[in-house]
């Protein structure tokens, strides 16, 4: 009677049946594997809780999954549509968190097909490139601290257009502008550059004149935003 709870009611005879022991060794495996990806993908930076849990639980979901299609192709094909559902209902992420949704996503399916060492190895390898490349911060420039967003609130009878050429081209060594709005009923214009300064240690000289062309109306400069340069 027991067994029979472990049997498909639509298994015919002949077809490859999943024991109860492999099925919780390839479950147990596939959430050691997550976790272990999940540390990785969050040593030393910032993440949402909701992400590292789902990350950490992927592997075993499409383990599952694909223990369960095991040779079907028909229910390969629906499983495919699923997940293209899932994909279209999500909010699109970094480069980094897509690349470590495949990551794990791969290593769920290398255990789904019973190559469990294969799928451990694999993790090791990649989560172990992933953490060099975080700790050694290989990709990232040293001149991005000093890329910038610049904000400025002129008046409305300031020609923007050549105002401040002279003080970009004496403190910025690039400059583009991204945004340009009017406020207070037209009276005033809110100018957005990405700016890259030359040198941080003058930023603040460089605000001082600037508020000596725009009148002392607001100025910010902030880090430029995450998302510039993702995908």
């Amino acid at each position: 009677m027991l067994n029979n709870l472990f049997t498909g009611i639509f298994d015919a005879a002949g077809t490859a049946v999943i024991s109860v022991p492999d099925f919780l060794i390839c479950i147990v495996v596939s959430l050691v594997i997550g976790a272990f990806i999940t540390w990785v993908y969050t040593y030393k930076s910032r993440y949402m809780t909701s992400f590292a849990v789902t990350l950490a639980m992927l592997p075993a979901i499409v383990c599952i999954v694909i223990m369960m299609v095991n040779g079907n192709v028909g229910a390969g094909v629906a499983v495919a549509g699923a997940f293209s559902l899932v994909r279209f209902r999500s909010v699109p992420g970094t480069a980094k968190e897509i690349g470590t949704i495949f990551l794990a996503m791969a290593a769920g399916l290398i255990a789904g097909m019973g190559y469990l060492g294969f799928a451990v190895l694999f993790s090791l390898i990649m989560g172990a490139v992933m953490f060099v490349l975080n700790v050694t911060g290989s990709g990232v420039k040293k001149a991005e601290v000093r890329e910038k967003t610049l904000r400025i609130t002129i008046p409305e009878d300031l020609n923007y257009g050549a105002a401040f050429d002279d003080l970009f081209e004496k403190y910025l060594s690039s400059c583009e502008v991204v945004a340009v709005k009017t406020s207070n009923m037209g009276s005033l214009y809110k100018l957005t550059y990405h700016v890259t300064l030359k040198d941080n240690a003058e930023e603040k000289t460089f605000l001082d004149e600037l508020r000596c062309r725009n009148g002392n109306l607001e100025i910010s400069m902030m880090r430029q935003e995450a998302n510039f340069n993702e995908l």
